[in-house]
């Protein structure tokens, strides 16, 4: 395994467990972000599955268009993530904040670290 599938691959790890996580404890994560609203966190936790698929392919497909596209919504997700904590627009707890905070700070790891070995390629 390339040390480009090596980075794919923990991004799709903790993608799906993230995604499942977050569908399976919706209504407890909802609590500790301070809202009762649900929806949302199993959307994500969907989207974040979705998202883990299309990684697991590209470990093996290894398009550099694909890989590119990933980077740039794990990026994506890192500026989502510092706007929330800025603005806080849906009052999320402080406990909420830290948990966004800590998930962007792996994420922006795993970018980077993908765009390394993209370019090692």
């Amino acid at each position: 395994m390339n040390p480009l599938q090596k980075t794919l691959k923990i991004n799709a790890l903790f993608s799906s467990l993230s995604g499942l996580l977050i569908v399976a404890l919706h209504q407890q994560i909802a609590t500790v972000f301070g809202t009762s609203n649900t929806t949302v966190f199993w959307s994500v936790g969907l989207i974040l599955i979705y998202f883990a698929l299309t990684i697991w392919y590209e470990i093996k497909a290894q398009r550099k268009l694909a890989i590119i596209w990933i980077i740039i919504q794990d990026y994506t997700w890192v500026l989502a993530s510092v706007i929330l904590i800025l603005f806080n627009p849906f009052k999320i707890t402080f406990i909420g904040n830290f948990i966004i905070g800590a998930i962007a700070l792996i994420v922006l790891f795993m970018g980077i670290n993908q765009m390394i070995a993209l370019q090692r390629k």
